[in-house]
């Protein structure tokens, strides 16, 4: 298990991506995307109300730590995994793993609920996702992160390089 630093939790304060005030003003890019990965709560609800339905969406039923009944049903392939927060379990690297996997294989949605915190989730997803995926998660009170997994694989990875083993 990864737990991660205060060093990085400044760090990644930063998105790693394009920053979008407004999420509409990213729909023309996110329907665009050859694979599409969510994370985060908010995040998921925006798009399926825009009748968009990602690859993987990766939830906690939580809104800014507060709890939220996301309610999500848009694929019958709802996965589980524990991570607590501030860590990047191994159950949870797993997890999206194997879904990712089996998306590109199959062709079908994967929802991911995380018993715990998803906020890291997005680090393994960069690192094990397909060099043309777009990753989205929310920025607390500034918007929509949009990002390109391949443009991000040696970040990530050392981002992931810097968290604590435990």
């Amino acid at each position: 298990m990864l737990k991660i630093t205060d060093e990085l939790i400044k760090d990644l304060k930063i998105p790693l991506g394009d920053l979008y005030p407004e999420f509409d003003d990213a729909i023309d890019l996110i329907k665009s995307s050859n694979f599409l990965i969510s994370v985060g709560d908010h995040t998921l609800n925006k798009l399926l109300s825009h009748n968009i339905y990602p690859n993987i969406g990766i939830i906690d039923n939580r809104i800014q730590r507060n709890d939220y009944d996301s309610n999500i049903n848009y694929t019958h392939n709802i996965l589980h995994a524990v991570n607590p927060a501030g860590t990047i379990t191994d159950d949870l690297w797993a997890t999206i793993e194997f879904a990712i996997k089996h998306s590109i294989n199959d062709g079908e949605n994967y929802l991911i609920d995380v018993e715990g915190e998803e906020d890291l989730a997005v680090l393994p997803v960069i690192l094990l996702a397909p060099e043309d995926t777009t990753v989205l998660y929310g920025q607390p009170n500034e918007g929509l992160v949009l990002l390109n997994a391949g443009d991000l694989k040696e970040k990530g990875q050392r981002f992931i390089n810097d968290f604590q083993e435990i």
